[in-house]
C-alpha cells in the first residue's frame, strides 16, 4: 500500500506526456519480454528525482510558514523606570508580556515612562483620568502617545488594534474578559512584540503590581498640604511563577516623580568614648 501511494504521488508530479510515454514503454516491455529494462531504470530514477523535488517544496513551505508564525521583532525587554526594575523579572518589561496594575493610575503610567523616552510608541485606552500634562512632566513623549479615552464597548477591539502599532498598550478592562479573548490578544502581543498593562485585574497576567501599604506626609493636625506618598508596592507572578517581591517607592515624591525610597543612614553619635575612673598619685 505504501509503495503504491508513493507511486501515485510521484505520477501526479509528472506531465501527461510523460505518463503517456510511460504507458507506451510498458506495452513495449510486455511485447518484447524485457527489452525495455534500461528505460525502466531511467524512469525509476525520474520518480526518485520528482519525489525529492516534492520533498524540497514541502520543506520550503514549512520554513515559510514558521517564519510567518514567528514573532516579527526580537523578544528583548522594553526599558522601564528605575524604580520598577526590582519588581519586574529581568528588570524590564517583556515584549509580549501582560501586566496588571489594579489600583494606581500613576503606577501604571510609570510603566510607560522609560519605553516612551527611548522612542517607543505607547497607547492608552479607556482611561479618561490619564493626565496629558502629568504624562509629559513624567517624561512620556506626547508625539508618540495615542489616547482613546472612551472606546465604549469596543475597548477590547481597540486595544487589539493598537497592539499593531504601539509597543506598550495601557488599557482599563471594561467588563468581564473571557479566556478566549485573553488567548487571542496574548497571541497578538507576542506576534507584534508589544506589551499590555491592564489598569485593573487581568486573567493570567505575567506580573501583578499592587500598592499594599501607603501613607502621605505633609498633613499636620487638620492643616497643611500633601507633600509625598510613601508606598509599598508588591509584585506577584502568575500561579506563583514569580516570587512576591516588595519595594518602597515615593508614589509620588514631593517633586511629582516616582522613585525608590532611599534608606536613611543610621545616626552615629559624634563621641562614642567611654569614660573610666583614673587613679591619681598623691
Amino acid at each position: 500500500m505504501f509503495e503504491h501511494e508513493g507511486m501515485q504521488t510521484a505520477t501526479a508530479l509528472r506531465s501527461p506526456g510523460e505518463r503517456g510515454d510511460r504507458g507506451r514503454g510498458d506495452r513495449e516491455r510486455t511485447g518484447r519480454n524485457g527489452a525495455g529494462r534500461g528505460d525502466g531504470g531511467a524512469r525509476a530514477s525520474d520518480h526518485v528525482s520528482a519525489a525529492r523535488a516534492a520533498l524540497d517544496r514541502i520543506t520550503s513551505l514549512r520554513s515559510r510558514v514558521a517564519d510567518m508564525e514567528s514573532t516579527r521583532v526580537d523578544t528583548e525587554g522594553l526599558p522601564t523606570a528605575d524604580a520598577l526594575v526590582p519588581l519586574l523579572p529581568g528588570g524590564a518589561i517583556r515584549a509580549g508580556g501582560t501586566y496588571s496594575v489594579p489600583e494606581s493610575v500613576l503606577l501604571a503610567q510609570t510603566m510607560l515612562q522609560a519605553a516612551s523616552a527611548a522612542g517607543s510608541w505607547c497607547a492608552v485606552v479607556g482611561v479618561p483620568s490619564f493626565g496629558v500634562e502629568a504624562a509629559a512632566a513624567a517624561g512620556i513623549d506626547l508625539e508618540r502617545l495615542v489616547l482613546v479615552p472612551d472606546p465604549g464597548d469596543q475597548w477590547l477591539a481597540v486595544t487589539a488594534a493598537l497592539a499593531d502599532v504601539a509597543q506598550i498598550v495601557l488599557t482599563r478592562p471594561l467588563g468581564r474578559v473571557v479566556p478566549g479573548d485573553v488567548a487571542r490578544l496574548s497571541a497578538r502581543l507576542r506576534q507584534r512584540g508589544a506589551a499590555l498593562v491592564a489598569l485593573g485585574s487581568w486573567p493570567g497576567a505575567d506580573v501583578t503590581l499592587r500598592v499594599t501599604e501607603s501613607h502621605w506626609t505633609g498633613i499636620g493636625h487638620g492643616h497643611g498640604y500633601l507633600a509625598e506618598r510613601r508606598a509599598t508596592v508588591t509584585a506577584s507572578g502568575r500561579a506563583g511563577a514569580v516570587r512576591p517581591t516588595s519595594t518602597e517607592l515615593l508614589l509620588p515624591a514631593a517633586d511629582g516623580s516616582v522613585r525608590a525610597v532611599v534608606p536613611t543612614a543610621a545616626v552615629v553619635p559624634a563621641d562614642t568614648r567611654v569614660l573610666r575612673p583614673v587613679a591619681v598619685a598623691s
